[in-house]
């Protein structure tokens, strides 16, 4: 284990001691991979059977449908047709039903669609039709085209207005949204935290050379995951990529801020740059590694989700930050070196002046004087917070309200609802024994959110089996990925298990949603609890101590529950429903809890590095006045790369977006400012149980009468 953190120390000693070559290596490695950034879109997305629960009923379905449909498997699309003009001599909807099914005859033998247009269906009133096409799921980049050939083939019906819906036309729509999210992405990024970095450093030069290295970062991590989706080994998803772009960015940009702010620090000690570099480098090594460990870390528990997409994020986000780590320890250093005191340009650097910034110092020594009213009043902050988050509903969101209100998918399922049931054109599927098929059909047609059940067959009336199995097709009432349709599958498995020897297994796009929301609520489960048993694990090798690290992890877990109180209260305002992913839950966790941890890293590496020297009460104190701005500024900077996920059209990035935004400027400037040191400060040398502070020791010997010789100290190393 000590091999690897050696071999580190031995690259990043190379890298101040050869600074041109550093970082002409790392630019000529962007030229190499910065085309991977606009690439890696190319080869995001994953097949429908691939993104199933790997134990679920609806898994064995699809794989029992791949396997007999020689074409593969498909996504339906719903053409509806809509009158402009009523037909008086039309009462039964003859002539509409006709016209829509002669607009679609030119389209049989198209490439891109599988199989015979179903029968065209009219509403009850006459006013509209409808008709299911099933479009190859391997299309590709080909969808959105056959789409329009759809469009523009069903227009043809007179004195009609068309529309397309169902799950061909919803993955358009999101191939659409996620097309330019590297672009739209990365430009909100780079732009809120120039903005931040700018007023923080109040410098061009600095800021400029902390966003090159987490762009240099980012051009690394994507080439990286491009050769591993390329190649199968790694799939990914547009929502993984968006994800990604910010977590790059904002956490090279956090140790570029606590690595320049350690070696502002040494340059005012009067070190030369060479030297004053490779200091900063070695006290801000053990930080950012546990850092970047506790990341990393955290999102590889995500291996243990039976969810497909989740196992990817997890060596996905892993592989990231290697590269934001790597970037910050080597380019970052060896930029530095080359710039020298030009990097504070035009403003010159001054020497310590004994005490940090003045607010910090307040900050400090107001925690220092009331500690147990501040944490009082912290924690009761947060709890109020926590009663808030049952408000937010895990139940999941469709996708017509997951897209923007004007996508065509959306209008489209709108046109289907008023005349039609929600999920027509994409029924659940159940495979039944054929001796059974009659009974399951009759009791699937009766059960509650079912409109209608009809036995699969043939042209020649003869029933469809597949693996020996009958088809029954049953069409809901609602949306297939809502929480009304869950229930339906749900009651639909309840209903056909008491057939006997029916053998029936619920499938389709309804029955895939809800296993993979039972599939969430196990991840939970399981995840949640590691992440807080990885993060106490890194927590306790770094701090050498147990009851520190347990109420570190209490106070960013309580964070992440007041942080969905927040959200669901904002979602109530913005969007009228506070109903969120729970995969956007679990992944907010993750990253909270982990990158949560980090700030108190900073914070408490420092704090017992003081500790060490001066005793647990004054290395509070100096601790948080060394750290408060560097820290202050991380978090804002890392939640506004997360708050740029809001300006995508697409509510599942909106959500983990803020939720992880709030959390992080809760835990920057609640928990880490005030809660932390002021529960430090109460316990004082009972923190670090079992373990000890020689200071607290060497005090406890000497008696009070040592106290004041501290004062001076404390002036005249400042910070």
């Amino acid at each position: 284990m000590l091999r690897p953190v050696r071999t580190l120390l031995t690259l990043c000693q190379q890298t101040v001691l050869s600074p041109l070559l550093v970082v002409a290596g790392w630019l000529l490695a962007a030229c190499v991979t910065a085309p991977f950034i606009w690439n890696l879109t190319s080869v995001t997305g994953m097949e429908q059977s691939a993104l199933l629960p790997r134990s679920a009923e609806s898994t064995e379905v699809a794989r029992i449908l791949e396997l007999a449909s020689p074409q593969g498997e498909s996504l339906p699309v719903v053409v509806v047709w809509t009158t402009v003009r009523t037909h008086p001599g039309d009462p039964g909807g003859s002539r509409l039903r006709s016209g829509a099914a002669a607009s679609l005859s030119p389209l049989e033998g198209h490439e891109h669609l599988v199989g015979a247009p179903a029968r065209v269906v009219v509403s009850q009133d006459a006013t509209s039709a409808a008709a299911v096409l099933q479009v190859r799921q391997d299309t590709g980049e080909a969808l959105g085209p056959t789409l329009k050939d759809v469009r523009r083939a069903a227009a043809r019906a007179a004195g009609t207005r068309v529309a397309l819906a169902g799950p061909a036309a919803v993955q358009a729509d999101l191939d659409g949204v996620f097309q330019h999210v590297d672009g739209r992405l990365l430009l909100a990024a780079l732009i809120a935290v120039l903005l931040i970095l700018l007023l923080v450093y109040r410098s061009p030069v600095l800021p400029l050379l902390v966003i090159s290295a987490s762009v240099l970062a980012l051009c690394l991590a994507c080439a990286c995951l491009y050769a591993l989706a390329r190649s199968r080994i790694l799939p990914i998803d547009g929502q993984v990529q968006g994800i990604l772009f910010v977590l790059v960015i904002g956490a090279a940009t956090d140790y570029g801020l606590l690595l320049t702010s350690r070696y502002r620090e040494e340059l005012d000690r009067g070190l030369p740059v060479r030297e004053a570099v490779r200091e900063a480098r070695r006290r801000s090594l053990g930080p950012i590694a546990a850092s970047a460990a506790t990341v990393a870390l955290g999102l590889l528990t995500l291996l243990l989700s039976d969810l497909p997409a989740n196992r990817s994020l997890g060596p996905a986000g892993a592989l990231a930050m290697v590269a934001a780590l790597l970037c910050s320890l080597t380019f970052l250093p060896a930029a530095l070196v080359l710039l020298g005191p030009a990097a504070f340009w035009p403003r010159h650097r001054r020497p310590a002046e004994g005490r940090g910034p003045v607010l910090w110092h307040r900050i400090s020594g107001a925690v220092a004087l009331r500690p147990r009213r501040i944490w009082s009043l912290v924690l009761a902050t947060l709890i109020a917070g926590v009663t808030l988050s049952p408000l937010l509903g895990m139940g999941g969101v469709p996708l017509n309200r997951a897209l923007p209100p004007g996508a065509a998918s959306v209008v489209g399922q709108a046109a289907l609802e008023r005349r039609f049931p929600a999920g027509l054109g994409n029924p659940a599927v159940v495979l039944t024994d054929p001796d059974r098929v009659e009974e399951v059909r009759s009791a699937a047609a009766r059960t509650p959110g079912a409109a209608s059940a009809e036995v699969i067959t043939r042209p020649d009336g003869r029933p469809v089996t597949v693996s020996g199995l009958s088809m029954v097709s049953v069409t809901l009432t609602d949306v297939a990925d809502s929480k009304a349709a869950g229930r339906t599958v749900a009651g639909l498995r309840t209903a056909l298990g008491a057939i006997p020897g029916a053998r029936a297994r619920v499938g389709g796009q309804a029955a895939q949603t809800y296993d993979g929301q039972v599939s969430a609520s196990h991840d939970r489960l399981v995840i949640m609890p590691t992440v807080l048993g990885v993060v106490m694990l890194i927590l306790a090798l770094l701090l050498r101590c147990l009851l520190l690290p347990a109420l570190l992890v209490v106070s960013v877990a309580l964070t992440f529950l007041a942080a969905l109180g927040v959200c669901a209260v904002l979602f109530l305002f913005v969007h009228g429903s506070a109903e969120t992913e729970p995969t956007i839950v679990l992944y907010s966790f993750v990253f909270l809890v982990a990158l949560g941890v980090d700030y108190n890293i900073f914070l408490m590496h420092r704090v017992r590095e003081e500790a060490l020297r001066h005793g647990t009460r004054t290395g509070v104190r100096r601790g948080v006045t060394s750290t408060g701005g560097v820290i202050s500024s991380a978090g804002v900077v890392l939640a506004a790369t997360f708050a740029a996920l809001t300006v995508m059209p697409l509510v599942f990035l909106v959500h983990i977006g803020a939720i992880v935004a709030v959390g992080v400027l809760m835990d920057t400037l609640l928990v880490r400012l005030f809660l932390v040191p002021a529960l430090v400060s109460d316990l004082g040398p009972r923190a670090w149980w079992p373990g000890a502070v020689p200071a607290d020791a060497a005090r406890t010997l000497v008696g009070p009468r040592a106290a004041p010789s501290a004062v001076p100290r404390e002036r005249a190393v400042g910070p």
